[in-house]
């Protein structure tokens, strides 16, 4: 039980650490912002739900890929290959 309370208060320490980091606040504003692009555009263009349309933006980032959505429109064709 000790461990996972030492492997918590680590990752916490971590985490602060990161948080304070300039480099990290900037990337993660980035990827930050360019989820919320995605996730609007699909939802605009494609016609998916907000949840639907980020879930499609993070495993197209990501190149996980799962491939159960995926643009139907020629807008949204062209928006992932300049997106991914």
């Amino acid at each position: 039980m000790v461990t996972f309370f030492a492997a918590v208060l680590h990752f916490l320490t971590t985490l602060k650490q990161l948080i304070q980091d300039p480099e990290f606040k900037g990337l993660f504003g980035v990827v930050v912002i360019t989820l919320l692009i995605g996730t609007i555009f699909y939802s605009q263009v494609e016609g998916w739900s907000v949840i639907d349309s980020l879930y499609f933006s993070a495993t197209t980032l990501t190149t996980v890929g799962l491939g159960d959505f995926h643009p139907v429109t020629t807008l949204g064709k062209v928006f992932t290959v300049i997106y991914i």
